[in-house]
């Protein structure tokens, strides 16, 4: 289904590798966190809604969808008809988007094409120089979607737009610096991070960070180096985030990681995540050294993927590691 990289990157050579999906699973038992609980904690809570709590002391990266073009490919033009996309993107729309594709089983094609009427996309576009253009995306749905978004406001501005599907970004981002392909909707922290690793080495200081700005100027100054220019990011994100049950989150009065923290660090909490989310900075090792949130048991599950979120509904797990723009977490 998806990934494209931030979910538990613990180094810059580590945050290289893509991580190839969410249905892989660990053992189906549960595991010890690294330091006791010793509140009562919080029990599990069935319920068929997810909701994603509010990560007040931003433990995330900035995982803003942006445009990644090549340089020579670039012309104002075109980066306006890109910045249209984003101006219109949130990450309600975003899951509403993941929604249409992945449960109401929509074509990518189908759902921008809803979506970029709904939302006026083409208006006002001017032309540019013209040409072909291939917009390169990665291989879950989510970028499929933002490559055909990509492509309607191209074709508007006058370009002939062909849209491919290249994996990971092991191999498109290797394409876009060559020019085999002109355009890639991306994530701001993650492809950073990644291009950091590639220029500076396992070295390197990683370029991400909570605050936007920083992450688009460190991630622009990367691109210096590499031959990409960038349009404006939007708001819409995809990143990590902890989920519960709306029952669990009404049952506790939980809406934001430190309520969690507080009010839920014992031994009758579960969190859920996959194999590697104990030893991970953006898992459960960030919750306990940015929020002090201790579980009193750890469920390995999968990455945001499908045991995650069935064990969230069925009530076999208290808060789970979700992705924030997941289709499953779109209201009603």
């Amino acid at each position: 289904m998806r990934r494209h990289l931030l979910l538990t990157a613990g180094t810059l050579m580590t945050a290289a590798v893509i991580l190839a999906g969410c249905g892989e699973s660990g053992s189906s038992g549960t595991a010890a966190p690294p330091s006791s609980a010793s509140g009562a904690g919080c029990a599990p809570v069935a319920g068929d809604k997810l909701v994603v709590l509010t990560d007040d002391k931003n433990l995330q990266n900035t995982d803003n969808i942006v445009p990644a073009i090549n340089k020579k490919s670039s012309s104002p033009e075109l980066v306006a008809a890109l910045d249209k996309v984003s101006a219109a993107l949130d990450t309600t729309k975003l899951i509403e988007l993941n929604k249409a594709v992945d449960i109401d089983r929509k074509s990518s094609k189908a759902a921008a094409q809803e979506f970029a009427t709904a939302n006026n996309l083409t208006a006002g576009l001017q032309k540019g120089k013209g040409g072909n253009l291939t917009v390169g995306a990665a291989n879950f749905s989510e970028n499929a979607t933002l490559g055909e978004l990509y492509n309607i406001v191209l074709t508007a501005a006058g370009y002939q737009v062909k849209v491919q599907q290249i994996g990971n970004r092991e191999l498109y981002e290797p394409a876009l610096e060559k020019g085999d392909i002109d355009v890639v909707p991306e994530y701001a922290a993650t492809l950073a991070t990644f291009l950091s690793g590639k220029v500076d080495g396992k070295d390197a200081k990683d370029p991400s960070s909570s605050d936007l700005n920083t992450t688009m100027t460190n991630l622009k100054a990367l691109g210096d180096k590499t031959g990409l220019v960038f349009g404006t990011p939007s708001s819409a994100q995809d990143q990590n985030a902890f989920a519960t049950t709306e029952a669990f989150s009404a049952k506790y009065a939980v809406k934001t990681l430190s309520e969690l923290a507080a009010k839920c660090s014992g031994a009758a909490t579960v969190l859920g995540g996959p194999p590697e989310c104990p030893q991970r900075p953006k898992c459960q090792q960030g919750l306990v050294e940015t929020y002090s949130f201790q579980a009193g048991k750890f469920s390995s599950l999968d990455a945001g993927g499908p045991l995650t979120k069935t064990g969230l509904k069925r009530g076999t797990i208290s808060v789970g590691l979700v992705f924030s723009s997941d289709g499953a977490l779109a209201a009603g």
